[in-house]
């Protein structure tokens, strides 16, 4: 779908990076022609120091420094192997205040993977907002630590940012910390429509017309919400929903065993395909244990569906396990799509590409008219020619339907 090209006039869409591939997709997406690289100039002094300038003629003293005056300034920001994110974040930053300084009426900060939210908790009772209460153990765990979810929120508004996008943000702390800050210009977009279409359009489960022999698992309670809108979004009736508990016994060891408030049971469940959902995955060594957990259902498919996958080398190495069939992600961390960087994983990989999706939430945050132009299912999808579901390629979601 090609957008009217009158939007592009008062918007402006950046990264912190001239050659971010995500932001460039995201910029076409909202009909923004010129490169990034001719729109901000990322300019760097001797002494290392980032010094970002917005393009403008320097003989015209006329306009200089007032280029952006009654624009939108969107900075899509995501993870990069060449800038450490403590770069990204302080360029986030400094691009933020050249736009305000420059007359920009709003700066957007869409990060799909919002930074820093690891860091959710600080150490006092008071810092930072958890499901669970609080004990001492866990205060203590980052007792010497910054609470840095918190500061990395009010710098990007002291610098001049009025709007945080971000794409399954997994820490209610952080939510909350980014809604208060940046009061209520905080957006967390979560993509149940994408992952739904995907699991009904394709062939990645066996299931009947209503869901039957379809199980939908939650690894742990604080999944639950996010599951069941999942289970809502996929209209399957007979479909079952069963949640898992963890115990961290130790640093990095999990026990894993069927939550007491879990929906349904097992019984009945023999031979179901099988999706866990999560949000992020790190090491791995949860979401195999849980799949291994789940075998006692003797599962006919095993699916994992994350939507920020930064695991480890380990991490790969651990969720290249056989009790896991398949795994869906989505690419907003862009070097999941980096053939070498994933290895023989690849081959059991599908990534959803989810720019235009971004795209058209900004239109729609901002008020555009070409809004209500919008596609119904905003993804691409990226599968390798070794996964065993391969028939030919293909990248828009439409075309699904082809393969049936």
């Amino acid at each position: 779908m090609n957008l009217p090209t009158a939007q592009s006039t008062q918007v402006i869409v950046v990264s912190n990076s001239s050659d971010n591939p995500f932001a460039i997709d995201v910029a076409y997406a909202m009909n923004q022609r010129e490169d990034i690289a001719d729109l901000i100039s990322m300019k760097q002094f001797m002494n290392t120091e980032f010094c970002p300038r917005f393009i403008s003629d320097e003989a015209d003293f006329d306009h200089i420094g007032r280029t952006l005056k009654g624009k939108s300034v969107i900075i899509v920001s995501t993870g990069s192997h060449i800038k450490s994110r403590q770069e990204l974040a302080m360029a986030n930053l400094i691009i933020a205040r050249a736009a305000k300084e420059n007359g920009a009426e709003r700066v957007i900060l869409v990060e799909p993977d919002l930074f820093y939210s690891a860091q959710d908790r600080g150490p006092y009772q008071d810092s930072g907002q958890t499901h669970l209460e609080r004990d001492i153990h866990d205060v203590k765990k980052f007792d010497g630590q910054p609470f840095t979810a918190k500061l990395y929120a009010q710098l990007l508004k002291l610098s001049g940012v009025d709007t945080v996008m971000t794409i399954h943000n997994h820490s209610e702390s952080v939510q909350k910390i980014f809604s208060d800050v940046f009061e209520g210009d905080f957006h967390n977009l979560i993509p149940y429509q994408i992952y739904a279409h995907y699991l009904l359009n394709s062939n990645i489960l066996t299931y009947g017309k209503d869901g039957e022999g379809l199980v939908l698992c939650a690894p742990d309670k604080g999944a639950r919400e996010f599951v069941k809108e999942m289970f809502r979004s996929l209209g399957l009736s007979k479909a079952k929903f069963i949640m898992l508990d963890k115990e961290r016994t130790a640093e990095r060891k999990v026990d894993i065993t069927l939550h007491k408030e879990s929906e349904h049971t097992f019984d009945g469940l023999e031979g179901s395909s099988i999706i866990l959902f999560d949000d992020m995955v790190r090491t791995g060594s949860t979401v195999v244990k849980s799949c291994q957990f789940l075998q006692q259902i003797k599962p006919q498919r095993m699916v994992f569906a994350v939507t920020h996958f930064y695991a480890s080398d380990e991490g790969r190495e651990r969720m290249a396990h056989p009790t896991i069939d398949e795994i869906l992600t989505l690419n907003t961390l862009p070097t999941i799509l980096n053939r070498d960087e994933q290895g023989r994983l690849r081959k059991k990989m599908v990534v959803l590409k989810v720019e235009k999706w971004l795209a058209q939430e900004l239109l729609t945050l901002l008020n555009l008219p070409q809004a209500q132009q919008q596609e119904a299912n905003p993804y691409k999808i990226d599968m390798s020619s070794k996964n065993p579901r391969f028939k030919r390629k293909i990248s828009f979601s439409e075309e699904l339907s082809e393969l049936k």
